[in-house]
């Protein structure tokens, strides 16, 4: 997909941070027409400093690539993750940060997805959107970008970046993108972090929480540029068939399961059901156990409705949330396509703080 490039004018003095914007698509990217039928219409990002003259006060050095063709969050997909992805590997040693622009419904997949691909990261990928669009009076979109980058140019007294990590900015909040989970479609607050602190709180001030954040990488910097989508997530419910189980289970591409559970990690005991998984084990289909809580954790050992799906070789996905828990299943199929065992483990693993160890 084509993305044309703007670079605003800026006051900013030799050696300031350097921000790339990267706009998917989304509300915070559409502006509303003036005249007798008031509509969105995709935003002029050439005529960013006009919208938001708050801009002219930073201190930054501003790059916009802003897809030609938006496009809605609800049609986000695996191949526009790893574009993204792409976009930021091309760009990663002209930056010093970088803020995506994107659709609130599938934000919280999409900088899950990202945090995945992008292994070793060294800079800042803040996520933000809004609920309501530019020139609209009660807007959130002028705070949500201009606080975004404001965390993005953030740097330590020797200069480097404060955030080295994926992470959704939101209604005064930065969150960890791969624990982040939409809650909300008609407030401002719309995101939650119910199994991991807040990074970062907007108030008067940024309240950095150093401690929260993830330490600065030790490896090289490097972009995937593989997912496996061939996965499905079972939402469990009282009085779930036997035909309803068997028509996910049974796919004959399927290769990983998200399996909502209940409470700590339970499921029914029912014969029928435990040998479906077992028989979708077996053939080397990876599942992995997620609460429908938005809190705590998955225990397969706390009650017997979760033993028998540890000994059926459910894996246990501890705090990870749905979202995190789909995006990591394709990464790690993509990273291993044939060795089952290899992927089992690595599935268990943290990876890039989706779980609490």
């Amino acid at each position: 997909m084509q993305y044309s490039q703007i670079d605003l004018d800026s006051a900013a003095p030799p050696g300031a941070p350097s921000l790339l914007l990267i706009y998917t698509g989304g509300t915070i990217g559409m502006a509303v027409t003036r005249g007798e039928d008031e509509h969105l219409v995709p935003f002029d990002f050439s005529r960013l400093l006009k919208h938001i003259p708050e801009l002219h006060l930073f201190r930054v050095r501003l790059t916009v690539l802003s897809r030609e063709v938006p496009i809605d969050s609800s049609d986000i997909t695996p191949a526009d993750w790893i574009e993204v992805a792409d976009l930021i590997g091309r760009h990663y040693d002209r930056y010093d940060g970088f803020v995506v622009l994107h659709g609130t419904d599938t934000m919280a997949h999409s900088a899950s997805a990202l945090s995945f691909l992008l292994e070793n990261l060294g800079k800042p990928v803040i996520f933000t959107g809004a609920q309501v669009p530019v020139g609209r009076v009660r807007t959130d979109a002028r705070e949500n970008l201009l606080s975004a980058l404001e965390i993005a140019a953030l740097r330590h007294p020797d200069g480097r970046p404060v955030v080295t990590e994926v992470a959704v900015f939101f209604h005064r909040q930065l969150l960890r993108g791969n624990r982040s989970k939409k809650v909300e479609s008609n407030f401002f607050d719309a995101f939650k972090s119910e199994n991991y602190p807040v990074l970062v709180r907007a108030g008067v001030a940024l309240d950095i929480h150093y401690a929260e954040l993830f330490a600065p990488p030790t490896g090289p910097f490097r972009v995937h540029a593989a997912l496996d989508a061939r996965v499905a997530v079972l939402k469990l419910f009282p009085g779930i068939s036997e035909a309803v189980v068997r028509a996910v289970l049974d796919l004959p591409e399927l290769r990983g399961v998200v399996l909502e559970t209940y409470g700590s990690g339970n499921a029914p005991s029912a014969g029928w059901f435990l040998a479906a998984l077992r028989r979708t084990v077996a053939r080397g289909v990876l599942v992995l156990n997620v609460s429908q809580c938005d809190e705590g954790t998955v225990d397969q050992s706390r009650y017997a409705t979760g033993v028998g799906l540890a000994a059926a070789g459910v894996i246990g996905g501890d705090d990870i949330t749905t979202e995190a828990a789909v995006a990591k299943l394709m990464f790690v199929l993509a990273q291993h396509p044939t060795d089952v065992a290899a992927a089992r483990t690595l599935l268990t693993h943290n990876l890039r703080g989706e779980i609490t160890t």
